[in-house]
Parts: structure tokens; C-alpha cells; sequence
């Protein structure tokens, strides 16, 4: 294993996999904010980052069970709850435009990852993705679970977004 001079060991968080160091390096190269989106069965976590020698610093960071401040009565680990997790970051963001970190996680079409980012978008960020990797608007605000349930998910989806604005603004 080590025994010839030409092994080289790798970074421990590349080890661990945990960082794609290729994929960072072309994410920092951009020189633009990361937008990172990073999921767990019952919250999505978006916060803002940029390089610094010493770290990457975060510029703003939302967790969906923040939503609860807002009026949010729902599941926090669903598609609206994602989209309104987005939204919140790139209200509170001062920037225009972002690069999407999705680091090691396997994206899927019309997923929580892009209903985030849809909601930064909406909030006035720029972030670029493909248009048929975003959820239909129908999913974003709720009405499939509406469907299920027979909840007022996109009823509670307004309220929180309207909330979020009225924070924002003032």
C-alpha cells in the first residue's frame, strides 16, 4: 500500500467522502457566492457561502424548522417546506446571484434540492439550473399534499411567504 514511494493518500474528508475537492475547486473558480443546499428526511438547510482562506464564511443560513416563526404548520422535510426554506435565504441574502452546491448528494428531478432553489430565484437570486429540473408550481405550494391529506397546505404556503416578505421588507 504506502510501500512505493508513488502512493499518494488522499485528504481525510475526500477519505470520508465528504468533499468532491474537484467539484469545489470549479465551484470556487465561478468567484460567485455558493448557494448550498443540503438535505436530511425532515429539514433542508440553504445557506449562502463564500471562499476565504481561512474558512468559508456563511453569509446567511435557514434550516426549515425556521419556518415555525413564520407560521409554518406543515412538515418541514417536504417540497414546500424546501421551496419557503429558499425563499427565506435569499430574502435575508444581499447578494444577486449565486453558483449551486449540492456537494456529494444525487440530484433528482423536480426534488427538494431544486425547490430551494427555485424559492432563492424567487426571492431575487440568480442561480443557475435547467427549467425542467424545478417542480411544477402546483408541488411548490403544496397542492399534492393538499390532495392527500386534506390539509390548507398552500392556504398555510401563502400566509408563510407573505410573512417572510413582511419581515424582509421592513
Amino acid at each position: 500500500m504506502a510501500d512505493s514511494s508513488n502512493y499518494h493518500v488522499p485528504f481525510r474528508r475526500r477519505r470520508d467522502q465528504k468533499t468532491d475537492y474537484d467539484q469545489r475547486l470549479d465551484l470556487l473558480k465561478s468567484g460567485k457566492p455558493r448557494a448550498v443546499v443540503r438535505l436530511s428526511n425532515n429539514h433542508t438547510r440553504v445557506h449562502i457561502a463564500e471562499y476565504s482562506q481561512k474558512g468559508d464564511e456563511n453569509r446567511v443560513q435557514t434550516v426549515s424548522g425556521d419556518l415555525e416563526e413564520y407560521g409554518w404548520d406543515g412538515h418541514s422535510g417536504n417540497i414546500p417546506a424546501a421551496y419557503l426554506t429558499g425563499y427565506l435565504a435569499g430574502m435575508k441574502a444581499d447578494i444577486s446571484e449565486a453558483v449551486l452546491d449540492v456537494g456529494l448528494k444525487n440530484v433528482k428531478k423536480g426534488g427538494r434540492i431544486f425547490a430551494a432553489v427555485q424559492g432563492l430565484r424567487d426571492a431575487g437570486v440568480e442561480v443557475p439550473v435547467g427549467e425542467d429540473m424545478v417542480p411544477e408550481e402546483s408541488r411548490l405550494r403544496g397542492e399534492h399534499i393538499e390532495e392527500m391529506r386534506e390539509t390548507d397546505t398552500t392556504e398555510n404556503f401563502e400566509k408563510v411567504k407573505e410573512n417572510i416578505n413582511e419581515e424582509n421588507d421592513g
